[in-house]
């Protein structure tokens, strides 16, 4: 009887401890914002995404803890007191109260308060690479969402599509013009076209899981993503590329560094200047009446000490940082240039499909479908204009997800080109 009351009670402990790890664990991934559940905008998914992304949380907190840095960097140096007590005998006992202000030389609060500011404005530079760079994953997931409906209907589309190749083929075997053969082969192509709608449907569903994922939501809660994917934006010009390098956030960052790392060179010229610290005070003699001032300077003497590492260090850090300017001008020119060409290049391939593929699939199709009809043609020339059709309606909606994602990647090194449009 002890030990069933005993085992309940264990039981009972662990039911309790399994209940509240799984509270736990479920909000552990509960997700940071859940968007309302209505058709979604690109503006709605970027402002979501900025407001609440985690990553883009951490950056912004990078940049307060250098607040600290500067705060820190501000403080001047505290001063001191020094309590001394002699009892070498009663008779002979002195006692010595001091208090000694340190003071800097060289200017050192103002190199220490300089790079501090510097160094958060390295951060900022940071936090505006990281927004273009969720910025720029947000277009392209948006894009890609709308891609994936316009496939998804598609595939809708090819489903009726087969499904009226297969009524047609059935009556014409009733009629005895066809054989059987034929609607065999009308209804594998229909099974093939639902195959193909449940791809496109997964492949949906993992796409608005990416988007949502980019402000924190596993579970994504808009209905649709509202826009036009074959609504491309303008091509900037060379010209419009390199005006804006010259404001990039990389480029911007890199020659912050090399100014903080010039501002950490001056504080460390400083430091090898010593500074002083001048004391004032009292002592007290039991053989002497009354109290006696005393007044102390105490200099370091700099003979072996100059600071000399720190200096040379701070140098050398000063070259690597100039350098890696001239290399992120480099390499940023280059990648801005290369991703204008993608841009282009994705445009053209959207333009031929629009212009030339996809008409030419379409009347191939009606064609075949009215010659069926009219008995003119076989099914399987149906068959082969239907695949056709639907084939160059996937690469016309791919091509156009691959325009925007290239275009965000062109702005995730530049910035929003729609500010300058707007313009």
């Amino acid at each position: 009887m002890c030990f069933s009351s005993q085992l309940g009670v264990t039981w009972g402990k662990a039911l309790a401890l399994a209940l509240t790890l799984s509270c736990m664990s479920a909000q552990a991934q509960a997700p940071l914002f859940i968007e309302l559940p209505e058709p979604l905008r690109l503006d709605q998914a970027i402002r979501y995404a900025i407001e609440h992304n985690p990553t883009l949380a951490a950056a912004r907190r990078e940049v307060n803890a250098t607040d600290g840095q500067v705060l820190q960097g501000s403080l001047r140096p505290n001063p001191e007191f020094i309590y001394q007590a002699d009892d070498v005998s009663r008779i002979g006992r002195s006692s010595t109260a001091q208090v000694g202000v340190p003071f800097e030389t060289a200017g050192k609060l103002e190199a220490r308060v300089r790079a501090a500011g510097l160094g958060r404005e390295v951060a900022l530079a940071d936090l505006g690479s990281a927004e273009l760079r969720l910025r720029s994953a947000v277009i392209a997931a948006f894009f890609d969402v709308l891609a994936a409906q316009e496939l998804k209907a598609t595939a809708e589309d090819s489903v009726r599509l087969a499904q009226r190749a297969t009524d047609i083929a059935a009556k014409r075997v009733t009629a005895g013009k066809i054989s059987p053969v034929e609607e065999t082969r009308a209804r594998v192509a229909e099974a093939g076209a639902r195959v193909t709608l449940n791809q496109s449907e997964s492949e949906l569903r993992n796409s608005r899981r990416r988007l949502a994922s980019l402000w924190g939501n596993t579970l994504p809660g808009f209905t649709e993503a509202s826009g036009d994917v074959e609504q491309l934006p303008d091509l900037p010009t060379a010209e419009v590329i390199a005006d804006r390098l010259a404001s990039a956030p990389q480029l911007r960052r890199a020659q912050r560094e090399l100014e903080r790392r010039k501002s950490l060179v001056a504080l460390e010229q400083a430091r090898s200047v010593p500074d002083f610290t001048v004391s004032v005070g009292v002592k007290r003699s039991l053989d002497l009446p009354g109290e006696q001032a005393l007044v102390a300077l105490k200099v370091p003497l700099p003979i072996f000490n100059r600071n000399q590492g720190n200096l040379q260090e701070a140098l050398r850090r000063e070259d690597k940082a100039a350098e890696e300017l001239q290399a992120t001008q480099t390499t940023l020119s280059a990648t801005a240039l290369q991703a204008l060409e993608n841009v282009s290049a994705r445009r053209r391939d959207a333009d031929l499909l629009r212009l030339e593929v996809l008409p030419g699939a379409l009347s191939t199709y009606e064609a075949a479908t009215i010659g069926f009809e009219n008995g003119k043609f076989s099914f399987l020339e149906v068959l082969d204009a239907q695949r056709t059709l639907i084939a160059a309606k996937s690469q016309y909606l791919i091509a156009l997800a691959n325009v925007h994602r290239a275009q965000a990647e062109l702005e995730s090194l530049i910035g929003d080109l729609m500010t300058d449009n707007a313009k």
